[in-house]
């Protein structure tokens, strides 16, 4: 019984997003809990939709058993505040946006920031790596783990 629906957020949802999606179920397979909580991806910006996301973020992920493979799409208010439980962004400015889509306080109350969850790497957003290297796109990987691991940890009260 799916008892959480979760979605991630970042601008163009190609590699954040995508990428804290896949590490997300990867925690949640691992930890017997998949078949409670819904993932999904978009961004905020609809540039790449459609598209799959990065070629070096579904490379790096899949390095560290991730399966990245989820098609780009952009947010919408209406569907998406009222379909799922979470919705968490990548930055300050994903955040921003977000709170710019709500209609009611209780979608506000959906929205939260990726490093909420963080407990072992001290950053304050999930940089975006796609101008960068291969290093770049490491970093935002053992971000996302932290993150998702705390997440997870939130989950569980709330996941039987």
């Amino acid at each position: 019984m799916i008892q959480k629906k979760l979605l991630f957020v970042c601008l163009g949802n190609i590699c954040r997003s995508p990428a804290a999606e896949a590490v997300m179920i990867g925690k949640l397979k691992k930890a017997g809990k998949d078949q409670h909580v819904i993932c999904d991806s978009a961004g905020t910006i609809g540039f790449h939709s459609g598209a799959q996301a990065d070629l070096r973020m579904r490379k790096q992920a899949q390095r560290r058993g991730y399966a990245v493979t989820s098609i780009s799409r952009k947010v919408k208010a209406d569907p998406d505040f009222d379909r799922f439980d979470m919705i968490i962004g990548m930055d300050d400015q994903n955040v921003k946006d977000l709170y710019a889509l709500t209609r009611s306080p209780e979608h506000h109350q959906k929205i939260f920031r990726m490093t909420d969850f963080s407990s072992q790497l001290s950053y304050n957003y999930i940089p975006d790596p796609y101008y960068g290297d291969a290093a770049d796109f490491e970093l935002v990987l053992d971000l996302l783990e932290d993150a998702c691991e705390g997440l997870l940890k939130y989950l569980e009260k709330e996941v039987n």
